[in-house]
Formats: C-alpha cells, sequence, structure tokens
C-alpha cells in the first residue's frame, strides 16, 4: 500500500526480491521485475481522509484524523503543501473531493517509494495499478469467470468461492454482505493478467502474515484454467531491529517506523542490502545496527569489500604484468584451493537462480573472501626476483577480483577498490 515509507519488513523483501532477480539474470532467465501497488480500498481511503483533514487544519479548520488515519509527519507537510498551493478550493466535502486527495495522497507517496528503491539500488520494470485492473474491468471480469465454471455461490448476503474444490480448509468470501469485495479479488485478477501475459514462472514475495494466503490464490489460479505450479510465492520472515543489544520499536501508522532511507543513512547501503539478503528468507532476521557500522572482520560486507579492495591494491602496485600462458606453478594449497573456489561460481549462480535462495550467495562471498585472504597471508605475490610466478599470482587475484566483484554486485553491493 503507498500509505507511507517503506521500512524494514518492506526493505529485506526489496534486497530479497531485487538480488533474486540479479541472479537469475545472470543465470540466464529472461526477467520482468514488477512492482504491484495497492493503490485501492480502505488503507487507501484513510490516507486520503488523513491528507484531508491534515489540509483542512493548515487552513485553520478543525478536522480530527480518526483512529485509522496516518499521523506521520509526512502527511502534515503535504497538507500543509496542499493548502498554500490550492487555498480553500477543495475544502467543501463534496462526492468528488476525496477523489483529489487519493490521487494527490498516492501519488506523493509513490514519488517517496520511488525515490527510495532507486537509492537503495532496486528497479523495477512494470508498475501495475490496483485501481487500473478495477478500472480496466478485470476484477469484474474473474468474478464473471468464477461464476460461469460453477465455482461461486451465494450465502448469507455474500459471494463465495468453492475453494475447498481445489485443495484449501474452507471456502472463502469473495463479496461481503455490504457488497464490497475481499482483498482477494482485485489479488486473482492481478494475478490472471500475468498469466495473460504469458510469463513461464510467476514469483511473489510475501509478507510472513500472507501465508495463509497461498492455498486461495493457487486454487483461484487453477480454478480459471491456469497452471498453479507456475506460480511460486516466498514467504518474508519479520524484522527486528536491533541496537545495542535492544529491540527499536516500530508502527507505519504512527510515522516512527525506521525507513529504508534511515537505516541506509546510519548504516549504508552496502551493510543494508548485505545484511538483509545473509540469512534465509524463511528466518527471522535480527538486523545489528552496530554490527553493521563496524569496520573490522566481524562485520560481513566490511570482510567481503575488504578483500576486493586488497585485490585491487595488489593490482596497482603491480601495473605491468603479463597474462600468463599456464598456471601450472600454483601449487600451494592455499593457491588450490582459491582456484577450487573460483570454478565453483558458475554453479552457484545457477543454483541460486534455481532455488531463489539468495543468501547462499553471501555464503560463497564469505567463503571467497576468506579463501583469498589466506593465499595472501601464504603466498608473496609480487616476487620481483621471479615475474613467471609473479605474472601467475596476479592472474589468479585478477580473477578472484572479477568474481568477487561479479558476485557482490548480484547481491546490489558496491565492489569498493579502495577502503
Amino acid at each position: 500500500n503507498p500509505t507511507g515509507s517503506l521500512h524494514l519488513g518492506h526493505a529485506r523483501g526489496a534486497a530479497w526480491g531485487d538480488s533474486c532477480a540479479r541472479i537469475m539474470t545472470k543465470a540466464g532467465y529472461d526477467v520482468t521485475r514488477e512492482y504491484y501497488v495497492n493503490d485501492a480500498g480502505n488503507q487507501i481511503a484513510n490516507l486520503a481522509l488523513s491528507l484531508y483533514a491534515r489540509y483542512a487544519q493548515a487552513l485553520g479548520h478543525e478536522k480530527e484524523i480518526g483512529q485509522d488515519g496516518y499521523l506521520g509527519k509526512d502527511i502534515e507537510e503535504k497538507g500543509k503543501e496542499l493548502a498554500e498551493q490550492y487555498g480553500d478550493k477543495y475544502l467543501e466535502e463534496t462526492p468528488d473531493h476525496l477523489d483529489f486527495f487519493r490521487k494527490e495522497g498516492i501519488r506523493f507517496e509513490l514519488d517517496k517509494i520511488k525515490k527510495d528503491l532507486d537509492a537503495y539500488r532496486v528497479s523495477f520494470d512494470v508498475w501495475t495499478s490496483e485501481q487500473k485492473l478495477r478500472d480496466d474491468g478485470a476484477v469484474s471480469a474473474v468474478l464473471e469467470k468464477l461464476g460461469e465454471k460453477g465455482y461461486t455461490y451465494e450465502k448469507d448476503g455474500a459471494l463465495w468461492f468453492r475453494t475447498t474444490e481445489f485443495g484449501d480448509d474452507k471456502d472463502r468470501v469473495l463479496r461481503k454482505q455490504d457488497g464490497s469485495l475481499t482483498y482477494l479479488v482485485p489479488d486473482i485478477a492481478y494475478h490472471n493478467d500475468k498469466y495473460n501475459r504469458g510469463f513461464n514462472e510467476l514469483v511473489d514475495f510475501f509478507g510472513a502474515d500472507h501465508h495463509g494466503y497461498i492455498p486461495r490464490l493457487k486454487a483461484s489460479m487453477a480454478a480459471l484454467g491456469n497452471d498453479p505450479d507456475k506460480l511460486h510465492v516466498d514467504i518474508i520472515q519479520m524484522v527486528r531491529l536491533v541496537s545495542n543489544g535492544e529491540e527499536m520499536k516500530m508502527s507505519k501508522r504512527l510515522g516512527n517506523a525506521t525507513t529504508i532511507r534511515e537505516l541506509c543513512d546510519s548504516v549504508g547501503v552496502d551493510a543494508a542490502r548485505y545484511f538483509f539478503v545473509q540469512r534465509a528468507l524463511d528466518s527471522h532476521l535480527d538486523f545489528d545496527v552496530e554490527l553493521a557500522k563496524k569496520k573490522s572482520n566481524e562485520n560481513p560486507v566490511y570482510y567481503a569489500q575488504y578483500a576486493h579492495a586488497r585485490m585491487c591494491s595488489i593490482l596497482r602496485q603491480v601495473p605491468e604484468w603479463a597474462m600468463p600462458e599456464t598456471l601450472e606453478r600454483l601449487t600451494h594449497e592455499k593457491e588450490i584451493d582459491l582456484m577450487k573456489t573460483l570454478q565453483e561460481y558458475p554453479k552457484v549462480v545457477a543454483e541460486t537462480a534455481k532455488s531463489r535462495q539468495v543468501h547462499k550467495m553471501c555464503h560463497y562471498i564469505q567463503n571467497l573472501a576468506s579463501k583469498f585472504h589466506s593465499f595472501y597471508n601464504a603466498c608473496k605475490v609480487n616476487d620481483p626476483n621471479d615475474k613467471d610466478l609473479t605474472d601467475q599470482r596476479l592472474a589468479l587475484v585478477k580473477a578472484a577480483q572479477i568474481v568477487l566483484a561479479d558476485a557482490l554486485n548480484l547481491i546490489g553491493v558496491e565492489a569498493v577498490e579502495s577502503m
């Protein structure tokens, strides 16, 4: 929902999803990155009401925001901005006046989201609007199709979907007694639209509270004649922000959630991205702010970047070297270990892309950095008295530098050349 800045839960999903897309692209998949904007429904209505209240307050009128309103400072500032720009033009409560605040609120919040994602090195090819799906008739079309196929029925004044016929534990409501649609209906329309666009595989990243949603979503795809096995849903477990051993509490509605931008300003984009993908997505994550800031080998992103910077430094110190025809003199056990680790990289990329287990790329990065540090400590790279061995060792350093930089890029982390 574009109702506020992206916070830590979004940060984990964004880092993971973007890394996943990068790795799959590297492995040869044709990847489309899509952001589904929930710009319809109750939360958007509350956003519009909140923005209207702040606008009215800025013009000197008493207006309650309400229990479900958004109390963040950004909405207050936007209300003042609209008051300065339009005066009392939208003060009168007409049937259409909230539509103005809905559109202004969505545009304001989406602009913030896009800027934050850009700074976070996350990009999307497609932005799909839930409201547009509704306006285009895609939502009513799937309701009609499910009805035609005999998968819906009326009970207690509501419209029900026979999801039990597809393995769900109970049937689900599509249209409530008051005539409003449940969240499931536009989601069915959205996923059906993705199938209609001809994709071979669909991957969704859902928050932990949506686990029970998967069977009914797959049931709806099967009911519409789509192959449910093409739809993959990965669950993003919760994140706790920890500082000095204490959990930092968050609330998006109250406007005091830690945002992606605040986290990146605090620990840097590299540490934020790395920490969010270093642990399996289905495990809870404690994000240690103090560790992420440390300039020591305890910090895994520092350890990996330091290895790359050291490789660059070695190569800068010997600018005149020739690529050797063989590496036959690299026989030390630490050299062999490093070469074996480099040889594993294509397999790691392929397997990580297939399983979408992005944290395995972090394991590889740490292993490669460790093997390089061990090699560097055991073998003298630049020996002025032995140019042939120096060239072979520099070729190994160059290979390690290329692979490490590529692996870091696949998780959106900069391969720095000096530290």
